[in-house]
């Protein structure tokens, strides 16, 4: 078993759900540990969020989950993480506090140069940043 920090797409309820997708694949389903948050900036790359880790900034919402080890390949693949090719999203480790708790967990973030121009969440919270934006272009454009 492993934790993951998860902050965008993945979040439950989100279009890669994590719970969905080891279902998906017959994974047992993952195990929510907590909600939590990291420091670092979170930023609209359009229909997903990426983060950069940042000691200096604010926090960055999420959630740590255990998951069985036969869920990272089909995490990787969904974030498009793939051995030897540089690609958006990173597979890196931290240590989250979670309910008191220290745990080390994997989690995707994204490099300075992906971020560039694009608009910061400036709440650290994909899920009401996305709900805020979409409700906007609803009324907007009618979509």
């Amino acid at each position: 078993m492993r934790y993951v920090f998860v902050y965008g797409t993945l979040r439950a309820g989100e279009i890669n759900d994590i719970g969905l997708a080891a279902a998906r694949h017959g994974i047992s389903a993952p195990r929510l540990v907590g909600h939590a948050a990291v420091a670092g900036r979170l930023y609209d790359l359009g229909d997903y969020p990426g983060l950069v880790r940042d000691d200096a900034a604010g926090l960055v919402r999420g959630d740590v989950y255990e998951i069985d080890e036969a869920l990272v390949p089909v995490l990787d693949k969904i974030e498009g993480v793939e051995s030897g090719v540089d690609s958006t999203f990173k597979s890196r480790e931290m240590t989250v506090a979670v309910m008191g708790r220290e745990l080390p967990c994997f989690f995707y973030p994204v490099d300075e140069v992906s971020v560039g121009g694009r608009t910061r969440i400036q709440a650290g919270d994909w899920i009401s940043y996305r709900l805020a934006r979409d409700s906007v272009a609803t009324l907007k454009y009618g979509r």
